[in-house]
């Protein structure tokens, strides 16, 4: 597997186009077009939030039915969420829009939305968008960039990425792109993720692979501990790429999971370490727990913490918070197992041992928890399993982001 240069249109037969609808923003592109030459399986996960977008919804009827998907269309600014009949009505208008100019059928086309709840889309901007965009796709690296930068909302930096690997002697892409910086808690965060291949694949393993990944991805990351109502991945597939279409869990199979675990990790990552007004990745990695369950759990515990989250940003050592987090998660384990370490580029040290703490050095400490990303090691001494996940630092300015985001 090799990473490329790229995003979203990085695999065979893939388009992309971008432009400035008006939205919400003013000064900036706010929505975005992906489309296959050529229709697509697909295969998708969702929000676990009860309040589902309308356009979730709509997506999830998609890849439920089997049906074929060929193009997505994705707004920033408005989430078309808690939106009644008019928002279904607005997710058709989009799709047909998508119908009139590029001649797909309108039950192929997804819809995606993010931004602020409770307002109703501006629909004849929209599919006027879809009309400007549809007449400016380009296959090229540039404009999938510039998709990914469209789809931002008060994220700072837009996130991409793009793999090769090998299957039957045919050169396989993988690309995606993503959106997500705040209300991000598994399962599923606020977060919209669009992957792209050229692979050729069963349905039934393509979901099966994405539901797998996902787990141990997307699912392991939290800012803010609020689940959005409009998490959305979509995962498209269109066999361009001419391998013999895999349809059992062989080798081919376990090599295309390889590289999308690699690209969902990478994507995840960039969204927790972009957390609303975040200063650094904070990583929990459980190692030798009883399970995978108790592994993801304690792990998702101690980055969910705000206590935690603050003693990152603080620079401050203080393990009994992590420890605390580890306490209440409803994993049951011996505190005299427990090892904790806290480590970064800038080197280890450990602070907990077998249930005493240890008299460690404090500026050693301090150093180590200065760098940019911070990971607490924690060993269980329980079994062989492991889990890590993924969040950001608590600051000041989280709270000025939020406190006007509508206004």
């Amino acid at each position: 597997m090799k990473e490329i240069t790229g995003g979203i249109t990085a695999a065979k037969g893939f388009k992309a186009a971008s432009c400035e609808a008006g939205i919400k923003y003013k000064d900036r592109t706010d929505m975005a077009l992906i489309y296959s030459t050529v229709p697509c399986v697909c295969a998708g996960t969702f929000t676990s939030n009860v309040v589902k977008a309308a356009c979730v919804q709509w997506d999830k009827k998609i890849v439920e039915s089997g049906n074929a998907m060929q193009a997505v269309v994705i707004n920033s600014g408005i989430a078309n969420a808690c939106t009644g009949k008019e928002g279904f009505d607005a997710c058709e208008a989009v799709a047909k829009a998508v119908e009139k100019s590029l001649g797909v059928d309108h039950t192929s086309v997804g819809v995606a939305s993010t931004g602020v709840i409770g307002m109703q889309l501006p629909v004849d901007k929209i599919t006027l968008g879809v009309s400007k965009m549809s007449e400016s796709l380009d296959e090229s690296i540039e404009a999938g960039t510039a998709a990914s930068k469209a789809i931002m909302t008060t994220d700072t930096v837009n996130k991409e990425i793009a793999v090769t690997f090998d299957i039957d002697g045919k050169e396989i892409t993988l690309g995606g792109m993503s959106k997500g910086s705040g209300m991000i808690h598994p399962n599923m965060c606020t977060m919209l993720a669009f992957l792209s291949t050229d692979l050729n694949i069963e349905k039934s393993l393509l979901q099966e692979a994405v539901k797998d990944v996902v787990a141990d991805t997307f699912n392991m990351i939290t800012v803010d501990g609020d689940t959005s109502t409009n998490d959305t991945l979509l995962c498209m597939a269109n066999g361009i790429a001419g391998n013999d279409c895999i349809s059992i869990k062989d080798n081919n199979y376990e090599t295309f999971k390889e590289a999308l675990s690699y690209v969902c990790t990478y994507l995840a990552k960039r969204m927790a370490s972009d957390g609303e007004g975040a200063t650094k990745l904070f990583e929990a990695k459980v190692i030798n727990a009883k399970s995978k369950a108790d592994a993801r759990t304690l792990s998702r515990a101690i980055v969910g913490s705000n206590l935690s989250k603050a003693a990152i940003y603080g620079c401050d050592a203080n393990f009994g918070r992590f420890l605390c987090a580890m306490g209440y998660s409803g994993a049951i384990f011996d505190q005299n197992d427990v090892e904790l370490f806290f480590e970064s580029v800038n080197g280890k040290i450990e602070v907990f041992h077998m249930g005493t703490p240890l008299d460690f050095d404090e500026d050693k400490a301090l150093q180590i928890m200065k760098a940019d990303a911070v990971t607490v090691l924690v060993n269980m001494h329980e079994g062989n399993e492991s889990a890590t996940a993924w969040g950001c630092d608590l600051t000041y300015d989280y709270v000025k982001i939020n406190a006007d985001y509508r206004s």
